[in-house]
Protein backbone atom coordinates (compact mmCIF):
# COMPACT_ATOMS: atom_id res chain seq x y z
CA UNK A 1 0.00 0.00 0.00
CA UNK A 2 0.96 3.40 -1.10
CA UNK A 3 0.07 6.50 0.40
CA UNK A 4 -2.05 7.48 -2.92
CA UNK A 5 -4.06 4.90 -1.57
CA UNK A 6 -5.23 6.02 1.11
CA UNK A 7 -9.36 6.76 2.21
CA UNK A 8 -9.26 9.54 4.93
CA UNK A 9 -12.13 10.65 6.60
CA UNK A 10 -11.43 13.57 9.24
CA UNK A 11 -13.97 13.03 12.53
CA UNK A 12 -12.22 16.61 13.48
CA UNK A 13 -12.39 19.76 11.12
CA UNK A 14 -14.06 23.12 11.49
CA UNK A 15 -16.67 24.79 10.15
CA UNK A 16 -16.36 29.32 10.14
CA UNK A 17 -20.26 29.79 9.71
CA UNK A 18 -21.37 32.40 6.98
CA UNK A 19 -23.54 35.15 6.85
CA UNK A 20 -27.30 33.93 6.37
CA UNK A 21 -27.16 30.63 8.38
CA UNK A 22 -30.43 31.52 10.25
CA UNK A 23 -31.96 32.94 7.29
CA UNK A 24 -35.53 31.37 6.71
CA UNK A 25 -35.19 29.05 9.13
CA UNK A 26 -36.71 30.30 12.29
CA UNK A 27 -40.01 30.76 12.70
CA UNK A 28 -41.47 34.00 12.31
CA UNK A 29 -41.59 35.38 16.25
CA UNK A 30 -37.78 34.50 16.21
CA UNK A 31 -36.86 35.86 12.54
CA UNK A 32 -35.55 39.31 14.34
CA UNK A 33 -33.98 37.67 17.27
CA UNK A 34 -31.25 35.74 14.82
CA UNK A 35 -27.74 35.99 15.58
CA UNK A 36 -26.44 38.52 12.92
CA UNK A 37 -22.96 38.94 11.47
CA UNK A 38 -21.78 42.05 10.95
CA UNK A 39 -18.43 44.48 9.91
CA UNK A 40 -17.70 46.81 12.39
CA UNK A 41 -16.87 50.57 11.57
CA UNK A 42 -13.13 49.45 11.97
CA UNK A 43 -13.78 46.89 9.32
CA UNK A 44 -13.35 43.63 11.78
CA UNK A 45 -16.16 40.87 11.32
CA UNK A 46 -18.49 39.33 14.16
CA UNK A 47 -21.48 37.93 15.13
CA UNK A 48 -24.06 39.68 16.97
CA UNK A 49 -27.14 37.70 19.58
CA UNK A 50 -28.54 39.27 22.18
CA UNK A 51 -26.52 42.25 22.51
CA UNK A 52 -23.17 40.11 22.48
CA UNK A 53 -20.65 40.75 20.02
CA UNK A 54 -18.73 37.77 18.89
CA UNK A 55 -15.88 38.89 17.74
CA UNK A 56 -12.75 36.81 15.84
CA UNK A 57 -15.44 34.89 14.16
CA UNK A 58 -12.80 33.12 12.35
CA UNK A 59 -11.13 31.59 15.74
CA UNK A 60 -7.85 30.17 14.33
CA UNK A 61 -8.52 29.59 10.71
CA UNK A 62 -5.22 30.11 8.93
CA UNK A 63 -5.44 27.34 6.74
CA UNK A 64 -3.04 28.48 3.87
CA UNK A 65 -1.32 30.84 5.72
CA UNK A 66 2.53 31.13 6.87
CA UNK A 67 3.01 29.76 10.42
CA UNK A 68 4.69 33.26 11.26
CA UNK A 69 1.11 34.81 10.84
CA UNK A 70 -0.44 31.95 13.19
CA UNK A 71 -0.13 33.90 16.12
CA UNK A 72 -2.39 36.29 14.51
CA UNK A 73 -5.85 35.64 14.31
CA UNK A 74 -8.09 36.60 11.23
CA UNK A 75 -10.10 39.07 12.12
CA UNK A 76 -11.81 40.08 8.63
CA UNK A 77 -12.98 37.65 5.82
CA UNK A 78 -10.45 39.21 3.38
CA UNK A 79 -7.93 37.22 5.50
CA UNK A 80 -9.58 33.73 5.42
CA UNK A 81 -9.56 31.35 2.83
CA UNK A 82 -13.03 30.70 1.35
CA UNK A 83 -12.90 27.26 2.01
CA UNK A 84 -13.73 28.01 5.82
CA UNK A 85 -16.94 28.77 5.02
CA UNK A 86 -18.16 28.44 1.44
CA UNK A 87 -18.93 24.78 1.03
CA UNK A 88 -18.21 24.82 -2.68
CA UNK A 89 -14.45 25.97 -2.01
CA UNK A 90 -14.58 23.32 0.73
CA UNK A 91 -14.81 20.47 -1.15
CA UNK A 92 -12.73 21.69 -3.17
CA UNK A 93 -9.89 22.06 -0.55
CA UNK A 94 -10.47 18.69 0.55
CA UNK A 95 -10.27 17.35 -2.71
CA UNK A 96 -6.98 19.34 -3.24
CA UNK A 97 -6.11 17.70 0.72
CA UNK A 98 -6.59 13.84 -0.94
CA UNK A 99 -9.70 13.91 1.85
CA UNK A 100 -13.17 12.19 1.31
CA UNK A 101 -14.91 13.20 4.15
CA UNK A 102 -15.03 15.48 7.23
CA UNK A 103 -17.10 16.24 10.30
CA UNK A 104 -17.08 19.98 11.11
CA UNK A 105 -17.57 21.13 14.68
CA UNK A 106 -19.16 25.00 14.77
CA UNK A 107 -17.09 28.53 15.62
CA UNK A 108 -18.86 31.09 16.59
CA UNK A 109 -21.43 28.91 18.71
CA UNK A 110 -18.86 27.66 20.34
CA UNK A 111 -18.28 24.15 19.87
CA UNK A 112 -21.00 22.69 22.12
CA UNK A 113 -23.68 25.71 21.31
CA UNK A 114 -22.71 27.39 24.91
CA UNK A 115 -23.73 30.55 22.92
CA UNK A 116 -27.58 29.67 23.07
CA UNK A 117 -26.97 28.24 26.68
CA UNK A 118 -25.53 31.72 27.83
CA UNK A 119 -27.75 34.05 25.83
CA UNK A 120 -31.30 34.69 25.33
CA UNK A 121 -34.59 33.50 26.51
CA UNK A 122 -35.03 29.73 26.33
CA UNK A 123 -37.44 28.92 24.17
CA UNK A 124 -35.89 31.39 21.42
CA UNK A 125 -32.33 30.30 21.81
CA UNK A 126 -33.84 26.54 21.92
CA UNK A 127 -35.28 28.03 18.03
CA UNK A 128 -31.98 29.38 17.11
CA UNK A 129 -30.24 25.41 17.97
CA UNK A 130 -33.03 23.89 15.97
CA UNK A 131 -32.49 26.30 13.04
CA UNK A 132 -28.47 26.37 13.07
CA UNK A 133 -28.87 22.49 12.89
CA UNK A 134 -31.07 22.79 9.83
CA UNK A 135 -28.23 25.23 8.33
CA UNK A 136 -25.76 22.33 9.05
CA UNK A 137 -27.02 19.34 7.87
CA UNK A 138 -29.60 20.14 5.02
CA UNK A 139 -26.53 23.11 3.32
CA UNK A 140 -23.24 22.47 4.83
CA UNK A 141 -23.10 18.84 5.01
CA UNK A 142 -26.55 18.20 2.67
CA UNK A 143 -24.93 20.15 -0.51
CA UNK A 144 -22.20 17.34 -1.56
CA UNK A 145 -23.76 13.73 -0.28
CA UNK A 146 -21.39 11.40 0.83
CA UNK A 147 -18.51 13.98 1.63
CA UNK A 148 -19.91 15.38 5.52
CA UNK A 149 -20.52 13.32 8.38
CA UNK A 150 -23.46 15.71 9.66
CA UNK A 151 -22.62 16.84 13.06
CA UNK A 152 -25.70 18.48 15.58
CA UNK A 153 -25.48 20.60 18.71
CA UNK A 154 -27.61 20.39 21.65
CA UNK A 155 -30.02 22.16 23.48
CA UNK A 156 -27.86 22.24 26.63
CA UNK A 157 -30.43 23.95 29.24
CA UNK A 158 -32.60 21.20 28.87
CA UNK A 159 -32.06 17.39 28.34
CA UNK A 160 -35.61 16.38 27.24
CA UNK A 161 -34.98 18.62 24.59
CA UNK A 162 -32.02 17.61 23.76
CA UNK A 163 -33.06 14.20 23.36
CA UNK A 164 -36.09 15.34 21.34
CA UNK A 165 -32.64 17.49 18.95
CA UNK A 166 -31.24 13.96 19.35
CA UNK A 167 -34.29 12.60 17.63
CA UNK A 168 -35.11 15.10 14.82
CA UNK A 169 -31.32 15.15 13.89
CA UNK A 170 -31.45 11.64 13.18
CA UNK A 171 -34.11 11.33 11.26
CA UNK A 172 -32.37 13.56 9.12
CA UNK A 173 -29.58 11.10 8.87
CA UNK A 174 -27.16 12.61 11.85
CA UNK A 175 -25.80 10.73 13.84
CA UNK A 176 -23.57 12.82 15.75
CA UNK A 177 -23.93 15.36 18.17
CA UNK A 178 -21.39 17.78 20.22
CA UNK A 179 -21.47 17.73 24.01
CA UNK A 180 -19.26 19.67 26.87
CA UNK A 181 -16.11 17.52 28.03
CA UNK A 182 -17.33 18.89 31.81
CA UNK A 183 -20.75 20.26 31.65
CA UNK A 184 -20.81 21.38 35.57
CA UNK A 185 -17.69 24.14 34.34
CA UNK A 186 -20.68 25.38 32.33
CA UNK A 187 -23.27 25.72 35.41
CA UNK A 188 -24.99 22.34 34.62
CA UNK A 189 -25.47 18.94 36.28
CA UNK A 190 -22.33 16.50 36.86
CA UNK A 191 -21.73 13.25 34.61
CA UNK A 192 -22.88 11.86 37.92
CA UNK A 193 -26.24 12.69 38.47
CA UNK A 194 -29.20 10.74 36.44
CA UNK A 195 -30.29 14.94 34.85
CA UNK A 196 -28.73 13.59 31.33
CA UNK A 197 -30.03 10.48 31.15
CA UNK A 198 -33.07 11.30 28.63
CA UNK A 199 -30.17 12.74 26.22
CA UNK A 200 -28.21 9.71 26.82
CA UNK A 201 -30.75 7.40 26.09
CA UNK A 202 -31.72 9.40 23.34
CA UNK A 203 -28.15 8.96 21.37
CA UNK A 204 -27.84 5.15 22.72
CA UNK A 205 -31.49 4.44 20.87
CA UNK A 206 -30.65 6.38 17.80
CA UNK A 207 -26.97 5.25 17.59
CA UNK A 208 -25.76 9.14 17.69
CA UNK A 209 -22.04 9.64 18.90
CA UNK A 210 -21.54 12.14 21.61
CA UNK A 211 -18.35 14.16 20.56
CA UNK A 212 -16.34 15.98 23.44
CA UNK A 213 -14.48 18.43 21.89
CA UNK A 214 -11.23 19.58 23.29
CA UNK A 215 -12.29 23.07 25.12
CA UNK A 216 -15.90 22.84 25.06
CA UNK A 217 -15.68 23.17 28.91
CA UNK A 218 -15.51 27.17 28.00
CA UNK A 219 -12.10 26.05 30.14
CA UNK A 220 -8.65 27.01 29.24
CA UNK A 221 -6.08 24.71 31.24
CA UNK A 222 -2.98 27.24 32.37
CA UNK A 223 -0.68 27.11 35.33
CA UNK A 224 -0.63 30.76 36.14
CA UNK A 225 -1.09 34.21 34.57
CA UNK A 226 2.14 34.75 32.87
CA UNK A 227 2.71 31.39 31.54
CA UNK A 228 3.83 31.48 27.66
CA UNK A 229 1.05 30.59 25.40
CA UNK A 230 3.41 26.92 24.73
CA UNK A 231 2.26 26.05 28.26
CA UNK A 232 -1.56 26.01 27.46
CA UNK A 233 -0.84 24.18 24.15
CA UNK A 234 1.14 22.10 26.03
CA UNK A 235 -2.16 21.57 28.22
CA UNK A 236 -4.31 21.30 25.61
CA UNK A 237 -6.06 17.57 26.22
CA UNK A 238 -6.12 18.11 29.75
CA UNK A 239 -9.49 18.63 29.87
CA UNK A 240 -10.35 15.66 27.51
CA UNK A 241 -8.51 13.29 30.38
CA UNK A 242 -10.54 14.36 32.87
CA UNK A 243 -13.76 13.82 30.56
CA UNK A 244 -12.49 10.19 30.45
CA UNK A 245 -12.06 9.59 33.95
CA UNK A 246 -15.83 11.30 34.53
CA UNK A 247 -16.92 8.89 31.86
CA UNK A 248 -15.27 5.78 33.29
CA UNK A 249 -16.09 6.55 36.82
CA UNK A 250 -19.68 7.65 36.66
CA UNK A 251 -22.50 5.31 35.55
CA UNK A 252 -22.88 6.70 32.40
CA UNK A 253 -21.86 3.21 30.22
CA UNK A 254 -23.05 1.32 32.65
CA UNK A 255 -26.48 2.84 32.52
CA UNK A 256 -26.33 2.88 28.52
CA UNK A 257 -24.25 0.22 26.89
CA UNK A 258 -24.64 0.99 23.47
CA UNK A 259 -23.32 4.20 23.73
CA UNK A 260 -20.38 5.67 22.57
CA UNK A 261 -18.54 9.11 22.82
CA UNK A 262 -15.69 10.71 20.98
CA UNK A 263 -13.18 12.69 22.41
CA UNK A 264 -12.75 14.83 19.93
CA UNK A 265 -9.03 16.54 19.39
CA UNK A 266 -7.70 14.76 22.14
CA UNK A 267 -4.75 12.52 20.52
CA UNK A 268 -3.92 9.00 21.95
CA UNK A 269 -0.32 8.48 23.08
CA UNK A 270 -1.89 9.46 26.46
CA UNK A 271 -4.15 6.88 26.47
CA UNK A 272 -2.17 3.27 27.09
CA UNK A 273 -0.62 4.92 30.19
CA UNK A 274 -4.23 6.43 31.33
CA UNK A 275 -5.61 2.84 31.20
CA UNK A 276 -3.32 1.90 32.77
CA UNK A 277 -3.17 4.13 36.00
CA UNK A 278 -7.27 3.53 36.24
CA UNK A 279 -7.06 -0.58 36.30
CA UNK A 280 -4.53 0.05 39.26
CA UNK A 281 -6.06 2.37 40.63
CA UNK A 282 -9.44 0.43 40.87
CA UNK A 283 -7.94 -2.93 42.19
CA UNK A 284 -6.83 -0.90 45.41
CA UNK A 285 -10.01 1.59 45.67
CA UNK A 286 -12.48 -0.42 45.12
CA UNK A 287 -12.03 -2.44 48.31
CA UNK A 288 -12.98 1.14 50.11
CA UNK A 289 -15.19 3.52 48.47
CA UNK A 290 -17.60 1.17 47.15
CA UNK A 291 -17.22 1.42 43.47
CA UNK A 292 -18.40 -1.19 41.75
CA UNK A 293 -17.75 -1.67 37.82
CA UNK A 294 -20.16 -4.78 37.97
CA UNK A 295 -16.87 -7.41 36.70
CA UNK A 296 -15.45 -5.11 34.66
CA UNK A 297 -11.96 -3.11 34.38
CA UNK A 298 -12.14 0.32 34.04
CA UNK A 299 -9.74 0.10 30.58
CA UNK A 300 -12.13 -2.36 29.43
CA UNK A 301 -15.09 0.46 29.49
CA UNK A 302 -13.07 2.76 28.24
CA UNK A 303 -11.70 0.75 25.36
CA UNK A 304 -15.79 0.13 24.27
CA UNK A 305 -16.87 3.09 24.63
CA UNK A 306 -14.68 5.46 23.90
CA UNK A 307 -13.52 6.82 20.33
CA UNK A 308 -9.85 8.60 19.68
CA UNK A 309 -8.57 10.30 16.88
CA UNK A 310 -5.55 11.90 15.95
CA UNK A 311 -3.42 14.46 13.49
CA UNK A 312 -0.08 12.97 13.69
CA UNK A 313 0.51 10.52 16.92
CA UNK A 314 3.53 8.18 16.18
CA UNK A 315 3.81 7.13 19.67
CA UNK A 316 0.28 6.40 20.05
CA UNK A 317 0.00 3.84 17.17
CA UNK A 318 3.23 2.45 18.05
CA UNK A 319 1.73 1.82 20.92
CA UNK A 320 -1.90 0.18 19.33
CA UNK A 321 -1.55 -3.29 20.64
CA UNK A 322 -2.98 -1.71 24.37
CA UNK A 323 -5.67 0.38 22.17
CA UNK A 324 -9.01 -0.85 20.51
CA UNK A 325 -8.09 -0.21 17.18
CA UNK A 326 -11.65 -0.28 16.44
CA UNK A 327 -12.17 2.78 17.86
CA UNK A 328 -9.54 4.73 16.70
CA UNK A 329 -9.57 7.53 13.78
CA UNK A 330 -8.25 10.37 11.79
CA UNK A 331 -8.38 14.12 11.76
CA UNK A 332 -7.29 16.99 9.50
CA UNK A 333 -8.63 19.59 11.73
CA UNK A 334 -8.91 21.87 8.79
CA UNK A 335 -8.28 25.32 8.98
CA UNK A 336 -7.06 25.45 12.46
CA UNK A 337 -3.17 25.73 13.29
CA UNK A 338 -2.82 22.14 14.09
CA UNK A 339 -4.33 21.05 10.84
CA UNK A 340 -1.64 19.32 8.22
CA UNK A 341 -3.79 20.85 5.17
CA UNK A 342 -2.63 20.81 2.26
CA UNK A 343 -0.67 17.80 2.53
CA UNK A 344 -2.18 15.53 5.08
CA UNK A 345 -2.03 11.99 3.45
CA UNK A 346 1.69 12.54 3.46
CA UNK A 347 1.54 14.07 6.91
CA UNK A 348 -0.11 10.91 8.48
CA UNK A 349 1.53 8.22 6.16
CA UNK A 350 4.40 7.78 8.85
CA UNK A 351 2.57 7.26 11.69
CA UNK A 352 0.66 4.44 9.81
CA UNK A 353 4.42 2.77 9.23
CA UNK A 354 4.07 -1.03 9.96
CA UNK A 355 0.07 -1.41 10.08
CA UNK A 356 -1.35 -3.77 8.03
CA UNK A 357 -3.47 -2.65 5.46
CA UNK A 358 -6.83 -3.43 7.33
CA UNK A 359 -5.69 -1.78 10.46
CA UNK A 360 -5.13 1.23 7.86
CA UNK A 361 -8.41 1.26 6.81
CA UNK A 362 -10.09 1.10 10.13
CA UNK A 363 -8.16 3.62 10.92
CA UNK A 364 -8.39 6.40 8.18
CA UNK A 365 -12.13 5.69 7.30
CA UNK A 366 -13.43 2.23 8.42
CA UNK A 367 -14.25 3.15 11.90
CA UNK A 368 -15.86 6.71 11.07
CA UNK A 369 -18.08 5.12 8.99
CA UNK A 370 -19.04 2.16 11.10
CA UNK A 371 -19.52 4.31 13.91
CA UNK A 372 -20.96 7.51 12.73
CA UNK A 373 -23.56 5.61 10.21
CA UNK A 374 -21.53 7.40 7.60
CA UNK A 375 -21.50 5.45 3.77
CA UNK A 376 -19.83 7.88 1.58
CA UNK A 377 -19.14 4.93 -1.04
CA UNK A 378 -23.42 5.34 -1.15
CA UNK A 379 -22.44 8.54 -3.22
CA UNK A 380 -18.63 8.06 -4.54
CA UNK A 381 -17.20 4.85 -5.99
CA UNK A 382 -14.67 3.70 -3.73
CA UNK A 383 -12.10 4.25 -6.44
CA UNK A 384 -12.47 7.47 -6.98
CA UNK A 385 -12.13 8.14 -2.62
CA UNK A 386 -8.37 7.36 -2.69
CA UNK A 387 -6.22 10.32 -2.43
CA UNK A 388 -4.82 9.98 -5.73
CA UNK A 389 -8.21 10.27 -7.32
CA UNK A 390 -9.76 13.09 -5.40
CA UNK A 391 -6.22 14.95 -5.80
CA UNK A 392 -6.43 15.22 -10.04
CA UNK A 393 -10.06 16.17 -9.31
CA UNK A 394 -8.82 19.29 -7.26
CA UNK A 395 -5.74 19.77 -10.38
CA UNK A 396 -5.40 23.52 -10.77
CA UNK A 397 -6.77 24.23 -7.62
CA UNK A 398 -4.52 26.90 -5.67
CA UNK A 399 -3.38 25.42 -2.62
CA UNK A 400 -0.66 27.91 -2.74
CA UNK A 401 0.85 29.21 1.23
CA UNK A 402 0.55 33.10 1.58
CA UNK A 403 0.15 36.10 3.40
CA UNK A 404 -3.25 37.55 4.20
CA UNK A 405 -2.38 39.85 7.68
CA UNK A 406 -1.88 42.95 5.66
CA UNK A 407 -5.39 42.68 4.57
CA UNK A 408 -6.73 43.13 8.11
CA UNK A 409 -8.10 47.04 8.63
CA UNK A 410 -5.27 49.52 9.63
CA UNK A 411 -4.79 49.93 13.15
CA UNK A 412 -6.27 46.14 14.05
Amino acid sequence: MNVDELILVSVDDHVIEPPGVFEGRLPAEYAAAAPRFIRRANGTMAWVYEGVEIPNTALNAVAGRPMSEYGREPVCVEEIRPGCYDIHARVKDMDANGMLGALCFPSFVRFCGQLFLENGPRDQSAAMVRAYNDWHLDEWAGTYPGRFIPLAIPILWDPRLAADEVRRAARKGCHAVTFSSNPHALGLPSLYTDHWDPFWRACSEEGTVVCLHLGSSSTVPITSPDAPIEVIYSLSPIGLIEAASDLVWSSVFRKFPDLRVALSEGGVGWVPYFQERIDQIYAKTRHWSGMDLGGRLPSEIFREHVLLCFIEDSVGLENRRHLNIDNLTWECDYPHSDSTWPRSPEAVWPSLSGLTREEIDKITHANAMRHFRYDPFAHIPREQATVAALRRRAAGWDVGIRPTAHLRPAGV
